[in-house]
């Protein structure tokens, strides 16, 4: 789990320094933060897809771990918003 939370921070990054490369204004800075949210969500439940079917847990095991999957890269996402629209 920490692996995969670790990964989105990464690719939060990733998405950042390419808002930084093609734009380089905060408000660049800001969308690819607002970019990073549903394709982390979508990263964040094909993970959850991939622990029920194939590693054999119940969705009601796996939905907490969705939970802070998703939502500690995205705080760190909004974090990144809030930053960049003061």
């Amino acid at each position: 789990m920490a692996m995969v939370i670790g990964g989105g921070i990464v690719l939060l990054g990733l998405f950042l320094l390419f808002g930084k490369l093609w734009g380089g204004t905060d408000a660049d800075l800001a969308l690819a933060a607002k970019l990073f949210v549903p394709v982390w969500l979508a990263m964040s439940l094909t993970n959850m897809w991939i622990g029920v079917t194939k590693a054999g847990y119940s969705v009601r095991d796996e939905l907490p771990i969705l939970f802070l999957v998703f939502a500690l890269p995205a705080a760190a996402a909004a974090a990144a918003i809030w930053r960049m629209a003061r």
